[in-house]
C-alpha cells in the first residue's frame, strides 16, 4: 500500500508522488489494475476474481418460512377465497341478474380480470419471497401499493369478525330447542299468530327477523350513524372469543395456520354437499332451484349484470388485500404457480355456483310452505345468512342440528379468510422488522396487541347502532379505493417493471415449464397489458357514477352526507398511498425529476439476491450493490495515463475489497 495517501473528490482522477517501487500497478478502488497502464491505447484489464458469495446470514433474523406441503398452500388459497360472499352474495346475484346468464359475464370477467390479477399477485409474492410492502423492491416507486393494500386489509379485519361473533351468537343459541328464532318458540306466539307488520316494508314480520333486529343487533334502540348506544355484551363476549381464536390460530405463522385449513377448508363442503341432499328431497325445492337458474338473455343488455358479475370475480377472489401475495410468499420458488393459480380460480367460482342449490333449493321449501313466489323470501348479506336461512331451517325437521351444521360451516368459512387478512399485515410487518421473527415472545406479544386493538376498534360495530357503521366500513373498504390499488399494480408490473421481464420470471420459477405454461403466458401478458386495466377502469367509472347517483342506506335508514363522506375519505386514505410513497421514493433518488424517476423504478439490487438465495441448488451469490457514484482513480507517478476514453460504467464493477 501506499506510504501516503491523496483524499479526493469522487469522479477526480488524481496523480501523486508515492514511494511505490517502479511497475507497481495502478489502482482503482482498491482494485489492482492488471497490466502496464502506461500504454493508453491499451484498455483496463482486471484481475480475475470469483464471483462475491452470500453474506453469512444474520444469527438475529429467521430465515422465512415455508410450507408444509403444497396442499397447505392450495388449502389455505383455497380458504382464504371461499368465504362468505360465495354463499350469502352469489346466489343472490345469479338470480337478480337473469339466473342461468348471469354466468355468461361472471366467467368472461373471470377470465380477462380475476385469474391474470390472481396470477400476478402469486407470481409477484412467490418470485418475491416477500410481503405487501417489501416485495416492492421490484419497483420502489409503487411501495405505496403496498401500504394500500395493508389498509384495505385492516378495514377487512376490522368489521370481518364481527360476521364471525354473530355467527357465534347464533351458533350457541342453535343448542336451544326449539330455535328462538322459530315459530314454536313460546316468545314468538304473538308473532307467528298475529300479523305484526314491519313499519318499512309494510310487510309481516317474521320471528328471525324480530330476533336478528332486537336481540342480536339492538338496531331498534339507535336512531342512526350518529347514535351508536352502548355495547351489548353478549356480542362483545362473542367477538373477543373470535379474536381469542384468531391469535392461538396464528401464532404460529403458517406452521399452525396450515394446519388448521385442513379442517376450516374442506369442512365447509361437506356441509354444503349435505345441504344439497337435504335440500333435494324437500317439497317445493325445485322451484327454488329453477328461481336461481332461469335464464332471462333481456338481462345481458343492462351495465349493471356486467358490473355485478366483475364486482363479485374481483372480491370473491380476496385480489388486491395483500393476503394472497403473503401466502404466496411462503412457497417454494419452484413451485408451479401458473396450475395453482387455475385450481384455486376455477374451484372458488365453482364453489359459489355449487352453493346456490344448497341455498335455493331450501328457500324454495320455504317459499312453498309459505305459499308465497321465492323471490319474497330470498335475500343477500347479512339478511340471507342471519334472517332467510334461519327460518328457513326452522321448519325442516331435526332443526337444531341443520341450524348447528350451518353456523359452524359459516364460521369455518369466515376463520379462512380472515386468516389470509391476517396473514398479509402480519407478513407486512415482520418483513420490514426481521427481528420479531428469532424472538417468539416479540413475535407472539405484537400478533396480541394487534388482535386486542382489533378487538376494541370492533366494539362500535357490535353496539346498538353498530349496524350501521358495519354498513358503512364494509360499502366503502373494499370500493373504488381497491380497484385502484389494483389498477395500479397492473400497469406497474406490465410497464414500469416490464411484462416480458415479469413473465420471464414466472418462467424462471417453473424449471419444468411444460410447452402448454409458455403459450398461457401469452394469453397472460395480453391481458396484462390491455384487456385487465381497461376493464379495471370500466368498472370504476361504474363505481363512481354509482357512488354519486344512489344513496347509501341500510334497510329504511338512508345515511347522511357526513357518513358518505366518511366513506369516501376511507377509500381515498388507501389509494393515496401510492402518490405519497411514490413522491417518497422519487425524493430519496438524486439527479433531475426525469433521472430520480428512471431510478426510482429500477428494481434494488437485493430484489434479485433474494431470488438467489431463496431458488436452492447452486452456488448462492449476491450481485454488487448499485453505486451511483463515479469511481475515483489514483495513480503513482509512473502509472499517470490518460483515461479520459475508457467508460466506467458503476455497474460493470463488483463490490469488494482488495483480494
Amino acid at each position: 500500500m501506499p506510504s501516503e495517501q491523496t483524499k479526493t473528490a469522487p469522479g477526480n482522477i488524481t496523480e501523486k508522488k508515492s514511494t511505490h517501487q517502479q511497475g507497481s500497478p495502478a489502482q482503482l478502488n482498491g482494485f489492482n489494475l492488471a497490466h502496464d497502464v502506461t500504454n493508453p491505447s491499451s484498455q483496463p484489464q482486471f484481475e480475475s476474481r470469483p464471483p462475491s458469495p452470500a453474506p453469512p446470514p444474520d444469527p438475529l433474523i429467521l430465515p422465512r418460512e415455508q410450507w408444509g406441503g403444497k396442499y397447505e398452500f392450495l388449502l389455505s388459497c383455497i380458504g382464504y377465497c371461499v368465504g362468505l360472499g360465495n354463499v350469502w352474495r352469489f346466489p343472490y346475484l345469479c338470480y337478480r341478474n337473469g339466473g342461468g346468464v348471469f354466468l355468461i359475464p361472471y366467467f368472461i370477467m373471470l377470465f380477462f380480470t380475476g385469474v391474470p390479477l390472481f396470477l400476478m399477485e402469486l407470481s409477484l409474492g412467490q418470485y418475491g419471497a416477500a410481503g405487501p410492502i417489501t416485495v416492492w423492491k421490484c419497483c420502489p416507486l409503487l411501495k405505496g401499493i403496498g401500504i394500500g393494500m395493508l389498509c384495505v386489509s385492516m378495514l377487512v379485519c376490522l368489521y370481518y369478525n364481527v360476521i364471525i361473533a354473530w355467527t357465534f351468537y347464533y351458533l350457541g343459541s342453535s343448542f336451544q330447542s326449539p330455535l328462538p328464532w322459530s315459530c314454536d318458540a313460546p316468545a314468538n306466539a304473538y308473532l307467528c299468530g298475529n300479523a305484526t307488520l314491519n313499519s318499512s316494508s309494510g310487510r309481516a314480520l317474521s320471528p328471525s327477523e324480530v330476533f336478528w333486529n332486537e336481540r342480536v343487533l339492538g338496531v331498534v334502540n339507535s336512531k342512526g350513524l350518529h347514535d351508536p348506544g352502548p355495547v351489548r355484551w353478549p356480542l362483545a363476549l362473542c367477538l373477543l372469543a373470535a379474536w381469542v381464536i384468531i391469535f392461538f390460530c396464528m401464532l404460529k405463522g403458517i406452521r399452525s395456520s396450515g394446519k388448521v385449513v385442513y379442517v376450516t377448508a374442506t369442512f365447509p363442503y361437506f356441509v354444503l354437499i349435505v345441504l344439497i341432499i337435504r335440500g333435494a328431497t324437500l317439497e317445493g325445492s325445485l322451484q327454488g332451484v329453477a328461481f336461481y337458474l332461469t335464464p332471462d338473455w333481456g338481462r345481458l343488455a343492462s351495465a349493471q349484470v356486467w358490473n355485478d358479475a366483475a364486482s363479485q370475480v374481483f372480491y370473491s377472489l380476496g385480489i388486491g388485500v395483500g393476503g394472497l401475495l403473503s401466502m404466496a410468499s411462503y412457497n417454494k420458488f419452484d413451485n408451479n404457480v401458473i396450475r395453482d393459480c387455475l385450481v384455486i380460480t376455477i374451484g372458488n367460482c365453482s364453489t359459489s355456483f355449487f352453493a346456490g342449490f344448497a341455498i335455493f333449493s331450501i328457500l324454495g321449501h320455504m317459499a312453498w310452505r309459505k305459499g308465497v313466489p321465492v323471490g319474497e323470501v330470498a335475500d343477500t348479506g347479512p339478511g340471507l345468512a342471519f334472517v332467510a336461512y334461519p327460518e328457513a331451517l326452522a321448519l325442516l325437521p331435526g332443526s337444531v342440528f341443520w341450524s348447528i351444521l350451518f353456523f359452524l360451516m359459516l364460521f369455518m368459512l369466515g376463520v379462512d379468510t380472515l386468516f389470509g387478512n391476517m396473514e398479509g399485515i402480519t407478513t407486512a410487518v415482520l418483513d420490514e422488522f426481521p427481528q420479531l421473527r428469532a424472538n417468539m415472545k416479540q413475535k407472539s406479544l405484537f400478533l396480541g396487541l394487534l388482535c386486542f386493538g382489533f378487538y376494541l376498534m370492533g366494539l362500535l360495530l357490535i353496539t346498538d347502532g353498530g349496524i350501521y357503521w358495519f354498513t358503512l366500513i364494509d360499502s366503502f373498504a373494499t370500493s373504488f379505493g381497491l380497484i385502484i390499488i389494483t389498477l395500479f399494480m397492473c400497469i406497474g408490473i406490465s410497464f414500469f417493471y416490464g411484462v416480458n421481464q415479469f413473465c420471464q420470471d414466472i418462467i424462471d420459477m417453473i424449471c419444468r415449464c411444460p410447452p402448454w405454461c409458455s403459450k398461457v403466458l401469452l394469453y397472460f401478458k395480453a391481458c396484462w397489458v390491455f384487456c385487465t386495466p381497461f376493464l379495471l377502469l370500466i368498472i370504476l367509472t361504474y363505481i363512481f357514477i354509482e357512488m354519486y347517483n344512489t344513496p347509501l342506506q341500510y334497510g329504511a335508514y338512508v345515511y347522511p352526507r357526513w357518513g358518505k363522506a366518511l366513506g369516501v375519505c376511507m377509500g381515498a386514505t388507501c389509494c393515496l398511498q401510492i402518490p405519497i410513497w411514490a413522491i417518497v421514493a422519487i425524493s430519496k433518488e438524486s439527479g433531475t425529476l426525469k433521472n430520480r424517476f428512471k431510478k426510482s423504478i429500477r428494481p434494488l439490487n437485493s430484489w434479485r439476491g433474494n431470488n438467489l438465495n431463496n431458488s436452492g441448488g447452486g452456488e448462492e451469490r449476491v450481485e454488487p450493490e448499485r453505486m451511483e457514484a463515479p469511481f475515483t482513480v489514483n495513480l503513482t507517478d509512473r502509472d499517470t495515463v490518460n483515461l479520459t476514453e475508457v467508460d466506467f460504467t458503476a455497474i460493470a464493477w463488483e463490490n469488494g475489497t482488495e483480494a
